[in-house]
This record gives structure tokens, sequence and C-alpha cells, in this order.
């Protein structure tokens, strides 16, 4: 993504990251959360979900959040339980989020 390119709330997103106060207070607390920002989709200047959209049409990137709430609510039961819904429920969220926008 080039800056020309970057809507208000990658911006936001920027300048609450980018805070050197919370930077310090963030190297003091793990911040891992498999559910929200597993580390293994953070690495870079982007998020794997952020170059996903990008690479998108806006009606393909529903589908794919629908895709994704739909496999974490089929397999909760059998793979991770309760962290397979708390993941189908960030995917409905974002889907929420571009229903909503």
């Amino acid at each position: 993504m080039s800056i020309d390119e970057a809507t208000p709330k990658d911006w936001d997103f920027i300048r609450k990251t980018a805070d050197p106060t919370k930077a310090a207070m963030n190297r003091l607390v793990d911040n891992h959360n498999p559910v929200t920002q597993p580390d293994h989709y953070n690495r870079g200047a982007i998020e794997a979900i952020q170059a996903i959209k990008a690479s998108m049409h806006p009606q393909e990137y529903k589908g794919y959040l629908k895709g994704n709430c739909l496999k974490y609510l089929w397999r909760y039961e059998y793979k991770n339980g309760i962290e397979d819904l708390k993941k189908a429920q960030v995917y409905l969220g974002w889907l929420i989020e571009e229903l909503d926008s």
C-alpha cells in the first residue's frame, strides 16, 4: 500500500501504534493474542488480513470473511474450542464493519 492509498482508519492505526509512550508500555506486556493477532500473521509492516483485503474486490473480501466465520464455527467442537469461536467472532466483526461502511 502506498501512502496515497492510506485511509483514515490506516492513519488512526499508525497514530495509535506509533505513540512512543504506548510503545514503551507494550514492551512490558505480553501482547500475544492467538485470536486477534496471531504471531504468524504479523510479519513486516502490514498484517496478512490487510494484504488479503487489498487484493480482493469488496464482494470477494466479504465472502472471504463469511467463509472464515463458517470454518471456525464448523470446527470449534473438534479442534480449538472457545479459541475457534473467538476467531469466528473476529471475522464476523470484520464482516459487520464491511457492511456498515
